[in-house]
């Protein structure tokens, strides 16, 4: 899948309200959960403890961290869309962000993005991103939410300043 080549404020700004794609699916590893867990300090046996998980919850298998799933935006963001000219990119906020269900051990994820807003400020494109993690073959979401960031473009490349 080519991603959205992007070069400008202008050139993004025509996508403003559209879908700008998803992503391939992503499976989602035990050795990820651990990874993740070893990361953030957070051994929940309910994502570490596959026996216990498989005996003690109605999902009979161990689940990720819902910030596990979140960290995974900038993975598939890049099979989406590709900035060039840019010095910089900031995540800038986290806006109506849910949680919707979750992503059980060896589930396969995807991302879809759309355009919500951009705006220039001062030469600084902000843009906010509407973004689903699907999960494949399930018609409830991991979680949607509108994730804001900030890019500077490189004067070159045509963004009014």
């Amino acid at each position: 899948m080519a991603a959205l080549l992007i070069s400008s404020f202008e050139e993004f700004a025509t996508y403003n309200g559209k879908e700008l794609g998803v992503s391939e699916y992503l499976k989602i590893t035990q050795e990820q959960i651990n990874l993740f867990a070893d990361a953030t300090l957070d051994h929940q046996w309910i994502h570490t403890d596959p026996k216990r998980a498989a005996t003690e919850t109605q999902f009979k298998s161990t689940i990720a961290h819902g910030y596990l799933t979140l960290s995974l935006v900038p993975h598939l963001w890049d099979q989406i869309a590709e900035f060039r000219n840019i010095k910089m990119m900031i995540n800038y906020g986290i806006e109506k962000f849910k949680f919707n269900q979750p992503v059980l051990v060896n589930n396969e994820v995807r991302l879809l993005a759309k355009l919500h807003s951009i705006a220039n400020l001062r030469g600084i494109t902000k843009f906010e991103v509407d973004v689903t993690l699907e999960i494949k073959d399930n018609p409830k979401p991991a979680f949607n939410g509108l994730l804001v960031f900030l890019y500077h473009f490189h004067p070159a490349s045509g963004s009014p300043s």
